[in-house]
C-alpha cells in the first residue's frame, strides 16, 4: 500500500473529512486529495506531524508492512531479545488509538527487580487493565525462544480491536 493510500486509510479511521484533516495539518484539502491519490507526497518535514496526528510510528506511516504473522525464528535469524519490543495496540470504532511499546529489556529488568509496571491513563482504561492477564515472564521466554509476530488479535464486545505482538 502506498503512503497516500495509508494516509487516506488513517484519515478515514479517524472519521474526519479531507478538509478537517487539511486544517489540522495546515495544508489545503487539495493537497490532502493529491496525497491520497498518490499525485503528490507530503513534504518530508511533515512526516513526523502526520505520524503524531495518527498516533502511529514513522515506520508504520511509511512502511506498508504489517506486523509479521506469528513465527518462531531459527537461531541464526533471531534478534537479540534486548532489541525486541512488545507492542500493544488498541483501536476503537471512532478511530482512537492507544499504542504501548514495551522494550523487552525493560520488562526483563522490571521483573528481575520486582517492580510493578507504571500505570497510565488511556481514556477510561488504565494501563494495568490493558495488560491484565499478560504473563510477562512467559512473553520473555517466548521471545527468547525466537517467537515474533502477532500473539493476539481480537475484537472486544465493546468494539475495540486489540493486537499484541513482538517485533
Amino acid at each position: 500500500m502506498s503512503l497516500g493510500k495509508r494516509i487516506g486509510e488513517y484519515r478515514r479511521r479517524h472519521n474526519i473529512t479531507q478538509e478537517q484533516f487539511a486544517d489540522a495539518m495546515g495544508v489545503t484539502s487539495q493537497a490532502v486529495s493529491k496525497w491520497e491519490n498518490d499525485a503528490l507526497c507530503p513534504d518530508i518535514s511533515m512526516l513526523s506531524q502526520l505520524a503524531d496526528f495518527f498516533n502511529v510510528s514513522l515506520d508504520r506511516l511509511l512502511c506498508s508492512e504489517e506486523p509479521k504473522r506469528l513465527q518462531v525464528l531459527r537461531n541464526s535469524e533471531r534478534k537479540n531479545i534486548d532489541h525486541l519490543v512488545l507492542r500493544i495496540v488498541i483501536e476503537d470504532q471512532e478511530g482512537s488509538n492507544v499504542r504501548i511499546n514495551l522494550p523487552l529489556v525493560l520488562i526483563k529488568a522490571g521483573l528481575k527487580m520486582g517492580l510493578p509496571f507504571i500505570r497510565m491513563s488511556m481514556d477510561d482504561r488504565s494501563f494495568e487493565e490493558a495488560v491484565k492477564g499478560i504473563d510477562f515472564n512467559q512473553v520473555i521466554q517466548l521471545a527468547e525462544s525466537g517467537l515474533v509476530g502477532n500473539i493476539i488479535e481480537a475484537r472486544t464486545a465493546g468494539g475495540h480491536q486489540v493486537r499484541i505482538y513482538i517485533d
